[in-house]
């Protein structure tokens, strides 16, 4: 099994996570835009869908087990690239020509809820897993494109809540606060997944230039992000 694969059904491309926790390091995003690659380049789909395999998580966002020690060690440079390739990975998941869709079928944790927030459409499972943005306790401030996204996809009064109090959201508080368009058992999510992607069979090119003038204060807080900030004082990690 690779770490991330994907597969065509009629006009929806499937991305499946197959790298455990589905936590970002350079290895996981790599190999995530690389499959992105191939699904817009190679592939005759209008719509994708990203799920994972694991039974537990959809994606518990930064590996700080790969970054704790490259900040420890004082490598900023390693650090601040990180980050860079982390704004690409969500930057390409809210520019795609694709309409995307999130099956959130576990956990979605910190960065994996960020990125969550990256896609067009969201639908979670009821029976297992919570959204939520603990930052606040792990002393991780959102850059500016985060909070961008955030912004996007949770109306301001929670997005608020959630920041400040890093609370825990079921798929029903999801789906009452709009942050999901559903929320269902697991052995129904991929299912409703699919067949919602299915109806979005849009051309590429509207889609991408709806995108492009939707996303555009988005995508500039993404690209002006002040990465250099993991260097001071009020940066830590734990």
């Amino acid at each position: 099994m690779t770490r991330i694969d994907y597969r065509i059904e009629d006009t929806v491309a499937l991305i499946t996570l197959n790298d455990g926790e589905n936590r970002f390091n350079p290895d996981f995003i790599q190999a995530f835009v690389d499959v992105l690659d191939a699904v817009e380049n190679d592939a005759d789909a209008a719509a994708l869908v990203v799920a994972s395999s694991h039974e537990k998580i959809f994606s518990n966002g930064i590996d700080l087990e790969w970054l704790a020690p490259v900040i420890q060690r004082g490598d900023m440079a390693t650090a601040k690239d990180f980050f860079y390739r982390l704004n690409t990975l969500f930057k390409r998941t809210l520019t795609s020509p694709l309409l995307t869709v999130a099956a959130i079928s576990g956990h979605a944790f910190a960065g994996g809820a960020i990125w969550c927030c990256a896609f067009d459409f969201r639908l979670m499972r009821t029976d297992r897993g919570f959204f939520c943005f603990p930052e606040i306790d792990l002393g991780i401030p959102f850059l500016p494109g985060m909070q961008a996204l955030l912004g996007r996809a949770i109306p301001r009064y929670k997005m608020e809540e959630m920041i400040l109090t890093g609370v825990r959201l079921t798929a029903e508080e999801c789906k009452t606060h709009h942050i999901v368009s559903d929320a269902c058992h697991g052995n129904e999510l991929m299912d409703r997944a699919l067949a919602f992607a299915g109806m979005l069979n849009k051309k590429r090119p509207i889609v991408k230039e709806f995108k492009t003038r939707l996303y555009k204060d988005i995508v500039h807080a993404i690209d002006v992000a002040d990465i250099p900030y993991i260097e001071s004082e009020e940066f830590h990690i734990g």
